[in-house]
């Protein structure tokens, strides 16, 4: 066979497969990601609207511009209030990131210990986490544990524990789904644990040892750790496909910012400004440095890219597990980073 014929048939081939993997993804996906892009990052964030989110909000910080913040849809759709740009919105799983943070400066301060593990800083868990002699903290971090992932628990996004004792008993005397540090696998349990441990080596609230060494710092004075901090009527609305009205009410123990405020963290984190000397190794030896996060009602995108040096927060506040929703997000988000790249080169 010739060399000629050869590349033919493998481009046969990958038209071929891409053709059967385009048969499989929703004809609505495929519409919001092969349309012509707009030439402006407004129009992009109109367009949300057309794929069933009731409200977005976009940031960006690009180097060398003044950061720009973008809004459509409702910040609240019952009473007919458009989205603003300096709304709250809870960021969920986003907040990993500022825990890795606050984890790498309490090794810095000598209090946590990477290799250390659960048992040698919670004894009284021994018996009840399996594995908890040899679960690192840095199998923790890094989503190595194997722990069972507790908000898998059935029933838990529509009736989460309101106590840390209720996570607890979620969280107990469950299987390990492998031995520690042999895989990884997300579990929320990680970042629960590594909420106590904070709590405990610094001697005050998670939140407040965060508000202490990241929040004020970098004069964030926007970022929440809870419902009970915050003005209501700032937090933008939360929608479940499904479920009829407004679900901002749930209290998930979410932390909660602008998408302004989140884009200086971010860009904190990835510059290394956030960090004193010597902790940006740790950091990058542990985690990441991008995030998303999705709970009921809201998702976030959160990520700094290098090749044009922007900071890109996007929020979207309607959420459907079961449907496609997290996959138009991303379409959005990606579309949005493609207009900056175009505007880059021109």
């Amino acid at each position: 066979m010739t060399k000629k014929n050869t590349k033919l048939i493998v481009r046969i081939l990958l038209f071929g497969s891409t053709a059967v993997s385009l048969y499989f993804v929703p004809w609505i996906v495929i519409k919001a990601w092969i349309l012509p892009l707009p030439d402006t990052i407004q129009e992009q964030v109109d367009d949300a609207k057309n794929y069933g989110f009731e409200g977005i909000i976009a940031y960006v910080d690009k180097a060398g511009e003044e950061p720009s913040l973008y809004a459509a849809g409702w910040h609240d759709r019952d009473n007919k209030i458009p989205a603003y740009p300096d709304a709250l919105f809870k960021i969920a799983s986003v907040r990993k990131l500022y825990v890795a943070v606050a984890i790498t400066k309490l090794v810095t301060e000598g209090k946590i210990n990477l290799d250390g593990t659960i048992d040698d800083y919670f004894p009284e868990f021994k018996g009840r986490i399996v594995n908890s002699e040899i679960i690192t903290i840095r199998n923790m971090v890094q989503h190595r544990s194997g722990l069972y992932n507790f908000t898998n628990s059935p029933n838990f996004w529509n009736d989460p524990p309101n106590s840390k004792e209720g996570a607890l008993e979620l969280v107990f005397d469950k299987p390990s789904n492998f031995k520690p540090g042999t895989k990884y696998e997300y579990s929320n349990t990680n970042y629960f644990l590594l909420d106590l441990l904070i709590e405990k080596q610094s001697g005050i609230r998670t939140f407040e040892y965060i508000k202490k060494v990241i929040l004020e710092p970098l004069g964030l004075k926007n970022t929440f750790g809870s419902l009970a901090e915050i003005d209501m009527d700032r937090l933008m609305s939360g929608y479940y496909v499904g479920i009829e009205g407004d679900i901002k009410d749930t209290d998930y123990s979410a932390m909660i910012a602008t998408a302004e405020d989140v884009g200086i963290f971010l860009r904190a984190l990835n510059d290394g400004s956030v960090f004193a000397p010597g902790e940006m190794e740790i950091y990058s030896s542990i985690y990441e440095f991008n995030h998303t996060g999705l709970i009921p009602g809201y998702q976030t995108i959160a990520e700094y890219h290098p090749d044009i040096d922007a900071v890109v927060i996007q929020f979207t506040n309607t959420t459907d597990f079961n449907g496609y929703n997290w996959n138009l997000s991303e379409v959005i988000y990606g579309r949005i980073v493609k207009i900056l790249r175009k505007n880059d080169e021109s």
